[in-house]
């Protein structure tokens, strides 16, 4: 069982929303995401998920949470996923096209 343990609300959601056209109809999703500021709360929700049988523990995004990854490694014994986003991806693709990465090299 892969468990979200974290998502946080981003806005490295939206390349993905706007090619859906999926963003919500009314408020936003921060009310079931994850707040940014507080790296604490996937240790709790990593204990909880892995309480609950979890195989593996996921954050999301993954690039600008690497203090999360690393503070899930730090306190748990399973295995720990990235998953890269949309905005992750059109931040790398636009540093490439502006000359300021080799896209081969990264």
């Amino acid at each position: 069982i892969l468990s979200y343990t974290a998502k946080y609300a981003s806005a490295y959601y939206g390349p993905f929303r706007d090619a859906l056209d999926s963003h919500p109809g009314f408020g936003d999703k921060k009310t079931y995401q994850q707040d940014p500021a507080n790296g604490r709360e996937a240790l709790v929700e990593a204990a909880l998920d892995a309480a609950e049988g979890a195989d593996m523990l996921m954050v999301k995004p993954g690039m600008p949470y690497l203090d999360v990854i690393r503070r899930l490694k730090d306190n748990s014994d399973l295995p720990i996923a990235a998953y890269h986003v949309s905005g992750e991806y059109a931040m790398i693709k636009a540093a490439c096209e502006r000359g300021w990465l080799n896209e081969k090299d990264v």
